[in-house]
């Protein structure tokens, strides 16, 4: 058993015809039952590291996952690829529990998830010795540590793993850990010289981007506008506004629902099994959500408030584009945001509070920062990044560097004149001149400085702001609801002459502009069979009860878009199509595929390049002759004989004996073999003296090339 096993397995089970980077090391490892870490970025592939070495060893994979809706879905995926596979968790019913430690005595099922729950469960050690464990695969196995972000008191436990089955090898799976978090991973567990395995956490398929906090509804508007049907998740800091946004978003007819830890469990799962089934298009929702979910396309991420530390955010942006293609997450930022969780991490008597507001720290540089997102994202992860990713709003749009000494005095002034007693806010409201309520009472608007940055935009102010106390010419007083102060850098700038460099950022680019850009080319027809295949995927996901992305992932249906197979040795070939999936969907999608390019000749639209032959086989599987075909199409019957031929040749079927007869393919044959031609018609023409004519020698010509190949 090895890696050519491995291999066999991934095209066989996953329609794969080759490991991501890593995994291939990653499961050599297992197979030679060493225990094995492996930190890997969500939406890596780390399911394939336990999924395919279970398949490849004699008897059973555990699978140790804390996620009840996680595992559900995993199973689903699993058994749509022929996979035999099983899940043990609170949520069933003692007879379904029975039947599946049935199958598992039967030696019938290859994975088997359950919860820690029941694997700490009183006999349940017993019922695993009696089988034939082949690997242990601890997911998420960052809840282990107590300096992990989601830390789990009974995953502590799984230790008696190695105390009660030290022959089997074990495989500990997360997808962020920071150094502490990795060191209680390799002793928790009691790994036996485990070889850790650390994957680029660099996701370069989600384009990264930050926006200032306010006017953010109007935003996400715009952003949702330009992405109809796309599903795609906002989290917000409380459930009230989870709820607000969620019923804002429904006024304006978007399909919108909110989700948090206040509803239900029953209502919880309904509305989260609507999400995957793709009946919701936007999730409003608390951190609550999205853990235990394996909804592949997701193909955007928006932050309506500020996470508390980057672990958060990058696990959070992760539920976007798991299945490798383009998605976005959109981050919106504001002090605001900033003085919330500073009261939140403060409040009560934390332990952590150093380290939770260094980790707050953080995640504002992140917002604020002014070089490329990504950088700043795989360094905080201590991961070699020298490169800009020309995938993020930084990169999109690189700031340029001026001499701000001007902005910075007014905007110190203003902080000055109002006594280091406002907020950012206020400062922006000032200097604009805006003439609110509270500026208005409190006299602001007599101050030598009320109006003097009216020609800059709000945003821009507020950028500033935040370079200013990046650079230490401004400090915030959390505990005086965010207020600004001055520092002695501020007095060198006011009274001394220091020069202040700001960074400008570029206008953004025209909507137009921004969308030829970013968007991934597609022509009209394109556009419209891959809403026809996301429709079918749909209505075969709804009769089967599954989520679509278990019929086929977005990036495999935009594979099967441009490849357009119409044969099961082409479908066979598209990413992520395995066999079991083939003899579910594959006729299915085949035939939608032909149909649509059909009415689009009958339509008389711009027609795919190199499609229009499988238009005219799919009118002949309507029963039409090559006559009628050509009357409807409006082309030459030479043109549709021609189509005949090169269907025959490629495979399908189309029986030639109606216009080609055994005695005129023999002349034919004949021809072709004295003048050695297989292509030109014309030496064969003349060959024959003129006997057949020019469409019967082209069907000739591919019956020969296909009995001949």
């Amino acid at each position: 058993m090895g890696v050519k096993e491995a291999r066999e397995v991934l095209k066989q089970f996953f329609g794969y015809d080759q490991f991501r980077p890593g995994q291939e090391d990653i499961i050599g490892n297992v197979l030679a039952k060493r225990d094995t870490v492996v930190l890997m970025p969500t939406g890596g592939g780390k399911s394939v590291c336990y999924q395919v070495p279970g398949l490849v060893l004699p008897g059973l994979c555990v699978v140790v996952s804390p996620l009840i809706a996680l595992m559900k879905d995993q199973v689903e995926a699993l058994l749509a690829n022929g996979v035999n596979a099983g899940y043990l968790n609170s949520s069933q019913a003692a007879k379904e529990q029975q039947l599946i430690e049935q199958q598992c005595f039967d030696g019938r099922l290859k994975m088997l998830y359950v919860s820690p729950e029941k694997l700490l469960s009183a006999g349940f050690f017993s019922f695993l010795k009696r089988l034939e464990i082949s690997l242990f695969a601890i997911d998420e196995a960052h809840c282990i540590s107590a300096w992990g972000h989601d830390f789990r008191p009974e995953y502590l436990q799984l230790k008696n793993l190695k105390l009660q089955f030290p022959e089997v090898p074990i495989i500990a799976l997360t997808a962020t850990a920071d150094r502490l978090t990795q060191k209680d991973i390799l002793t928790q567990l009691y790994l036996q010289n485990p070889r850790v395995f650390i994957s680029s956490f660099d996701r370069p398929n989600i384009h990264l981007q930050v926006q200032p906090g306010q006017k953010r509804m109007e935003a996400i508007l715009d952003f949702l506008e330009e992405r109809p049907f796309q599903p795609g998740i906002i989290y917000c800091l409380s459930r009230k506004a989870t709820e607000s946004l969620a019923a804002k978003l429904k006024e304006k007819g978007f399909n919108a629902d909110y989700y948090h830890a206040g509803l239900s469990a029953k209502d919880r799962d309904k509305v989260q099994e609507k999400f995957l089934q793709d009946n919701i298009q936007i999730m409003c929702a608390t951190i609550a959500f999205g853990m235990g979910i394996d909804k592949s396309n997701v193909r955007w991420v928006i932050h309506y408030n500020l996470p508390k530390n980057l672990e958060s955010y990058y696990q959070e942006i992760g539920r976007g584009g798991r299945d490798g293609a383009p998605a976005e997450a959109l981050l919106f930022y504001s002090l605001a945001d900033v003085m919330t969780l500073r009261d939140i991490v403060t409040q009560g008597d934390n332990k952590e509070q150093a380290l939770s507001l260094a980790k707050l720290d953080r995640m504002q540089q992140f917002a604020e920062s002014t070089s490329c997102r990504r950088k700043t994202l795989m360094h905080y992860f201590g991961e070699e990044f020298d490169r800009d990713c020309g995938n993020c709003d930084i990169c999109d749009n690189p700031p340029t560097s001026f001499n701000g000494t001007e902005l910075a005095q007014k905007i110190l002034s203003a902080v000055a004149r109002t006594k280091e007693t406002v907020a950012s806010a206020q400062v922006v409201d000032i200097l604009r001149g805006s003439r609110n309520q509270l500026t208005i009472s409190r006299g602001y608007d007599q101050l030598k400085t009320f109006g003097a940055g009216r020609e800059v935009p709000s945003q821009d102010w507020q950028r500033y702001i935040h370079q200013l106390i990046n650079q230490g010419i401004l400090e915030v007083a959390y505990d005086e609801h965010g207020a600004l102060k001055l520092t002695n850098a501020s007095q060198e700038v006011l009274f001394r002459g220091k020069k202040v460099e700001l960074v400008k950022f570029q206008a953004p680019l025209p909507k137009e502009e921004k969308e030829k850009r970013q968007k991934k080319s597609r022509s009209g027809v394109e556009n419209a069979l891959f809403e026809h295949l996301r429709q079918l995927r749909k209505q075969l996901a709804n009769e089967r009860n599954i989520p679509p992305y278990v019929v086929f992932t977005d990036n495999t249906l935009q594979e099967i878009v441009e490849q357009r197979p119409t044969n099961k040795p082409a479908f066979l070939a598209i990413s992520g199509v395995a066999q079991a999936k083939y003899e579910q969907y594959g006729e299915i999608f085949i035939n939608a595929i032909l149909s649509f390019l059909a009415q689009q000749a009958d339509q008389q639209q711009a027609r795919l390049k190199g499609t229009t032959h499988l238009v005219t086989y799919e009118l002949l599987r309507q029963g039409k002759t090559p006559e009628q075909i050509s009357e409807q199409r409006q082309v030459q019957l030479t043109t549709i004989y021609s189509h005949l031929a090169t269907l025959y040749q490629q495979g399908y079927e189309v029986d030639l004996k109606p216009y080609l007869a055994d005695w005129e393919y023999s002349r034919v044959r004949e021809a072709i073999l004295q003048t050695k031609q297989t292509a030109a018609m014309k030496p064969i023409f003349d060959y024959l003296e003129g006997e057949i004519d020019y469409m019967k020698i082209r069907l000739g010509i591919g019956r020969f090339n296909k009995e001949n190949s």
